[in-house]
């Protein structure tokens, strides 16, 4: 193959708009099908919650599709192609992850909120509630953002339309089945899109495998040129991807996400019971771990095929997430319709993102701002006032793409906008959750110095970006024309009569620290000056608890200890708590619990604080296994 074929990898045609335009078709077919179907989205519950009765495979799916998104899709091959394969340890961070999240599912699933948010104003007070509110707001509406700019970045880079009108159709599409689908339009289409992406991935694989004769020589090739060393136990945070931080430190990423995220909150909620959202949350951490090593072996056999002559070097492409897209097009061009089939894959990761995202940010807002203003709001308004919410920020994320647009490399801006926000709202909740201890005053001023101290790391590292090892890249197979000379012989001068780089002072070095460490070490930071503030001002007596609001983490995970151990495992809490304010503070609860006997269970026995005599008497799930 010429250097010019290498370079001419084609343009899409008329198959592959056909393809692709099928899929955006069916995404707003299933909008249209629930808008009229069912309770036709006429009241909230329905739209936001899709009933409380959803069945686990499509929220699964659901929650596969929400974060494992156009990010995996463009940014992990390309991740795989130049800096090997440390990032598929992630997958065992997925399985940490699940477990994390169980412990905290069981709090939201029994105060039967709708905002996440709703779960800081009964632990502390409504001022928290609105931090974690502004706080959600504003990561989930620079991540959409960046979602919704990297397919449109993709098309462009394969079909050479317009990159801005890519981005105003993903927008149109996705706000208008989600506006009028409400949740199960976007579970639904989540499930469709998953199975796009999946086999856009498999396309990619097999036709790259056969390219170099077969996935044993993309392997062997792979492991000569550096892409196969994954053992690397170096305990340095500041090493970009080491077992440890990827496993480690990726646990506490994908917790800020799948733990406390409203948009996979929001999921879980949709479930007919907890033992239901458990098994959907159980099935996901597969569905994940599937789609990112798919993700991951696409990148492997897209080095296998330009190991000898890297398409970043030559110019051939400008930015890594043009890579996969590149690939494809060098696959496929000749192909009608699996150009189409592989960037409708991209389109359905977006999709499925923002439609979430969109949906949860017109279910936090209208419970923690609209609510709070009109306490009274009629539920026909209120239905349409949500539906007007998810409308506006379907736009909103149009306009955030720009802003994306200015970013670097789209995987690492997407885990630095979730690890600076997410990791202080993941402490926020686990010191709700897990340090009964913890009042008001101290965990309101601990997120403030997390989100502080995750802010100036983060924007440090963007301005003095820390330095990485990379794997080698080759030309050495390219058949170098007269014109690619000049071209080469241009960039390297224009590199060197470049201004020397800006001197990095002392204080650079924190901003050293892998972005993978960003959330847990935020996490940890606001847990740590809550705790300091709280016994500063006053610590909470846990005893005085209700035990709806802390974890169950003493019988989880000690249920086989006896009874007298785990007594003192859960701290007291409850002790002094009267069933009476029980019932007055969970009476939203308990009505749904009346009203559907699966809400929460039924196998299940646990304690809620004290009976007469210090008898503990067993009590019904909506406990809090405390």
């Amino acid at each position: 193959m010429t250097d010019a074929e290498f370079y001419d990898v084609g343009l899409f045609q008329a198959w592959d708009y056909v393809v692709l335009g099928a899929m955006l078709s069916v995404s707003a077919g299933i909008g249209v099908f629930y808008a009229f179907t069912g309770g036709r989205q006429s009241t909230a519950r329905e739209f936001l919650l899709a009933n409380r009765n959803m069945n686990p495979i499509p929220v699964a799916m659901s929650l596969v599709a929400s974060f494992i998104s156009a990010i995996t899709v463009l940014g992990t091959p390309a991740e795989m192609y130049l800096n090997g394969p440390m990032y598929w340890l992630y997958g065992i961070a997925f399985i940490f992850t699940g477990l994390l999240t169980s412990l905290f599912l069981p709090t939201f699933y029994r105060l039967g909120v709708t905002s996440a948010n709703e779960y800081l104003e009964k632990r502390f007070n409504k001022p928290t509630r609105l931090l974690g509110t502004t706080l959600y707001i504003l990561q989930m509406n620079l991540y959409l953002g960046i979602v919704i700019y990297a397919p449109a970045l993709a098309l462009n880079q394969v079909s050479g339309l317009n990159l801005w009108g890519s981005v105003l159709a993903i927008g149109i599409v996705c706000t208008f089945y989600t506006t009028i689908g409400g949740m199960k339009a976007v579970l639904w289409t989540d499930t469709f899109q998953v199975t796009v992406m999946m086999a856009g991935f498999l396309a990619v694989i097999i036709a790259g495998s056969m390219n170099v004769d077969g996935f044993n020589e993309a392997w062997r090739i792979a492991g000569e040129g550096g892409r196969l060393d994954i053992l690397d136990f170096n305990p340095d945070p500041t090493v970009r991807h080491t077992f440890w931080t990827v496993v480690i430190g990726g646990t506490f990423y994908w917790s800020t996400v799948y733990a406390v995220n409203q948009s996979q909150v929001q999921r879980y909620l949709t479930c007919r019971s907890e033992k239901t959202a458990l098994l959907s949350l159980f099935m996901a951490i597969i569905g994940m771990i599937i789609v990112v090593s798919a993700a991951c072996i696409s990148g492997i056999v897209m080095y296998a095929n330009f190991a000898d002559c890297d398409p970043i070097t030559m110019g051939y492409v400008s930015k890594s997430d043009q890579l996969m897209p590149y690939f494809v097009m060098y696959l496929f061009g000749k192909m009608p319709g699996l150009p189409g089939l592989f960037t409708s894959a991209i389109f359905s990761a977006a999709l499925s993102t923002v439609s979430s995202g969109v949906n949860s940010l017109a279910a936090v807002v209208g419970e923690d701002i609209v609510k709070s203003i009109w306490p009274d709001i009629k539920d026909k308004t209120y239905t349409w006032t949500t539906k007007g919410l998810a409308l506006f920020f379907g736009i909103l994320t149009i306009a955030m793409a720009f802003v994306s647009s200015q970013l670097g490399s789209i995987l690492g801006a997407a885990f630095s906008v979730v690890g600076m926000i997410g990791g202080p709202l993941l402490g926020l909740y686990t010191s709700g959750m897990f340090f009964p201890w913890i009042n008001s005053k101290g965990v309101f001023v601990g997120t403030l110095l997390g989100l502080t101290w995750s802010l100036w790391v983060g924007i440090g590292a963007q301005i003095y970006p820390p330095s990485s090892e990379k794997p080698p890249l080759s030309i050495a197979g390219c058949n170098i024309t007269l014109e690619t000379i000049t071209t080469l012989s241009d960039t390297l001068m224009t590199s060197s009569t470049m201004e020397p780089p800006m001197a990095r002072p002392a204080i650079a070095s924190l901003y050293s620290l892998s972005y993978a460490w960003y959330s847990g070490a935020a996490m940890l930071m606001t847990v740590f000056w809550a705790l300091i503030f709280s016994f500063l001002t006053g610590a909470n007596d846990p005893r005085t608890l209700n035990p709806m609001l802390i974890s169950p983490i003493a019988d989880r995970m000690y249920c086989c200890l006896p009874e007298y151990v785990k007594r003192h495992l859960r701290c007291g809490v409850g002790d002094l708590y009267e069933e009476g304010q029980y019932e007055k503070v969970a009476g939203k609860e308990m009505q749904v619990a009346k009203s559907n006997p699966d809400y929460v269970g039924q196998s299940s026995t646990s304690y809620v604080g004290n009976a007469p005599n210090n008898q503990e008497e067993p009590h019904t799930s909506m406990g809090a296994h405390i």
